[in-house]
């Protein structure tokens, strides 16, 4: 098992809280999906109560799904983890369960969680438990009063350190850590503080803006992706989206008030506006393919009614208004102290762009204090750099989130960046060239310690492990403006 030494200190922690649990880890694994036998008194305990016996940690709701348990859980964090005694708020998570003696990966999506039941690709592959938590401060999951210099990545990480350290006492075998977008952000970021904790990192589509004023990766990249066509037939919607700024906006202006969309925070409509339009070229290839360029209209020929039809489903006009902001205030805090946010160029709308990308700072409201860190990410990418140990990063070939992506450099062991061909913001394992994902499969399946002995011998008769599950498989796509990952 990776880090060992780890494990072992993990274990002194884990000593002191036992007794509540009151089970061994062997009769745990020996008891299957439902419970697990109390050595010590000869009982079968169930794995709710099981759960629920850790302190802190309360039951929202279970949910019936077959061949699984799936709680939606609340749990007791410090609002300050360097600080425990300045308060708790509770923290929202998921447990798909399916077996004690299954591996678990833990996902993150770095915003809101689902409490419906879900599995990741990693968790499909491996045929294993799954713990999906909520990011702090994403609201219910948000301290009162809040404080946001508390809302930072070790912070966040620490979350999960503390989560895990209170799960592996039942669940036993390896965990993974894994997410997509600002999910992968997260999940290496855990990886980054505590580096023992994991057995593996799948991260999918992870942004890595290292040095938060050199946007040039970005530029580069609209300069290329896809075909010249597509390009030049998206440049031309979003410039007209520019020209036809005052009929448009009486549009707006109509769907605020129907929506009752308010622009406080931004400012106003016509910032919003623009703001929507800007993201425009970018939302198309974060979650669009260059084969969906045939639905783009023609700028030179489209009505009002076209242009304002294509930008708001790939945009979303109700991005910016006060109500589409409101829940992902903690991220484009984040994007404005720690994470970085990018700043491109467009030069074709020449003088037609009153404002520019804004950045984050636009978009959280004003009584929020916010200063940047420029030295957060760089301390995360010269980590990952030279130091990452069983990691898998995963791009798409024309996902604009991908142009700044983490890098691998001496020092760093069985870890890889793989990029699937023609894909989005939507890439992942089943997305790349057969040889790349046979591998990635492998290594998922080796890090979480059920690689059947055919895999370890060839990659390539590696699989994943559970069956398919059309509903406990979908991902769920949030229709996000370019400032989100």
């Amino acid at each position: 098992m990776r880090k060992t030494l780890g494990w072992l200190l993990s274990l002194v922690v884990l000593i002191g809280t036992m007794g509540a649990a009151g089970f061994t880890a062997q009769a745990a694994t020996a008891a299957g999906p439902a419970a697990a036998t109390d050595a010590t008194a000869g009982t079968t305990t169930d794995i709710k109560d099981q759960i629920l016996s850790i302190p802190g940690m309360s039951l929202i709701e279970e949910k019936p799904y077959p061949g699984y348990r799936f709680f939606v859980l609340n749990y007791e964090q410090p609002v300050d983890h360097r600080a425990p005694w300045r308060g708790t708020f509770k923290q929202r998570l998921t447990l798909l369960h399916k077996d004690v003696s299954r591996p678990t990966v833990f996902y993150t999506s770095g915003y809101n969680v689902n409490t419906n039941p879900r599995r990741s690709e990693p968790t499909t592959i491996v045929d294993g438990n799954q713990v999906s938590l909520e990011y702090r401060f994403f609201t219910p999951s948000r301290p009162d009063p809040a404080n946001w210099a508390n809302l930072d990545i070790w912070q966040a990480a620490s979350d999960q350190h503390r989560i895990f350290t209170a799960l592996k006492k039942i669940y036993k075998k390896n965990w993974l850590a894994t997410g997509g977008s600002k999910g992968g952000m997260t999940a290496t970021y855990f990886e980054r503080f505590y580096p023992r904790d994991m057995d593996g990192v799948v991260a999918y589509v992870a942004p890595n803006d290292v040095v938060n004023n050199e946007d040039s990766a970005y530029d580069r990249f609209f300069t290329k992706v896809g075909t010249k066509e597509c390009r030049d037939k998206l440049n031309a919607v979003q410039r007209e989206a520019l020209v036809r700024r005052d009929p448009l906006e009486v549009k707006y202006a109509a769907a605020a008030a129907e929506n009752g969309w308010t622009f406080t925070t931004v400012g106003n409509l016509d910032k919003a506006y623009e703001a929507v339009v800007l993201d425009y070229v970018w939302a198309f290839w974060q979650y669009s393919l260059l084969s969906d360029c045939a639905s783009i209209p023609v700028a030179a020929t489209a009505s009002d009614q076209e242009i304002w039809d294509t930008v708001d489903t790939i945009s979303g006009f109700s991005a910016y208004a006060d109500q589409g902001l409101e829940t992902y205030t903690p991220y484009y805090y984040q994007a404005g102290t720690q994470l970085g946010s990018p700043d491109i160029k467009q030069p074709h709308l020449g003088n037609l762009s009153r404002y520019g990308y804004q950045p984050p700072r636009s978009f959280v409201p004003r009584d929020i204090p916010m200063t940047f860190q420029p030295g957060a990410m760089k301390d995360v990418d010269n980590w990952v750099k030279h130091h990452a140990n069983q990691m898998l990063f995963v791009y798409g070939q024309n996902d604009p989130w991908g142009a700044e992506p983490f890098h691998l450099g001496y020092g760093v062991h069985d870890s890889y960046v793989m990029i699937a061909p023609g894909a989005n913001h939507g890439a992942n394992v089943a997305k790349l060239q057969d040889g790349e994902k046979a591998l990635a499969t492998a290594k998922i399946l080796q890090w979480a310690g059920v690689a059947p002995a055919a895999a370890l011998a060839d990659s390539a008769k590696a699989a994943p492990l559970a069956k398919p599950d059309a509903r406990l498989d979908q991902r769920d796509i949030e229709r996000e403006p370019m400032l989100r990952p």
